[in-house]
């Protein structure tokens, strides 16, 4: 299991915190997501055996949000 803090530039109110957590239950690979809309990041765990970071992100993006790994 892997887990990565993703900086997501766009978020902006309860919404999006519902819509972005709600990548664990329709990407398979993806076990658990938790958006902070103060920090303005997506925790993400996922198996990479399953999905890479790369389709990770893609799902982000894909219900239109911009991202950028975060770096600590």
């Amino acid at each position: 299991m892997t887990k990565q803090l993703i900086h997501i530039k766009d978020m902006h109110c309860p919404a999006c915190v519902i819509r972005l957590e709600s990548l664990e239950d329709d990407v398979p690979g993806i076990t658990c997501a938790r958006a902070s809309l103060r920090r303005q990041t997506l925790e993400v765990d996922f198996d990479e055996a399953v999905i890479p970071i790369e389709q990770v992100l893609n799902a982000v993006r894909d219900l239109g949000y911009q991202v950028d790994i975060h770096h600590t």
